[in-house]
């Protein structure tokens, strides 16, 4: 578990958040323990739900201009790494993935 801001879109990739994962806290301190690195993409419902207030103008115009079948890490399947999402903008979102690791 970790929080974030959410991310804005930018030009050729689709809404994501990078994660690594180490065996434990204590392991986290230095990157050479490091497991596994991957990403979460987030589903475009929300986006569009984050986009429309202040801040995110912009990633309005640039998420219409990719979709997961285009974007480059994406587009072979991202049926394994779309996060399933709860809460509100004003309360705070959750993203939910269950990675094997």
């Amino acid at each position: 578990m970790f929080t974030s801001i959410f991310p804005a879109c930018y030009s050729g990739r689709w809404p994501h958040i990078h994660f690594e994962v180490y065996p434990s806290l204590s392991a986290a301190t230095n990157v050479a323990n490091k497991i596994a690195t991957s990403q979460l993409a987030l589903p475009k419902a929300t986006c569009d739900l984050v986009y429309a207030t202040t801040g995110y103008e912009s990633s309005i115009t640039t998420l219409s201009q990719v979709s997961l079948a285009t974007d480059m890490v994406f587009s072979d399947g991202a049926s394994l790494e779309l996060a399933t999402m709860t809460g509100s903008v004003a309360s705070g979102l959750t993203a939910t993935l269950t990675v094997a690791v």
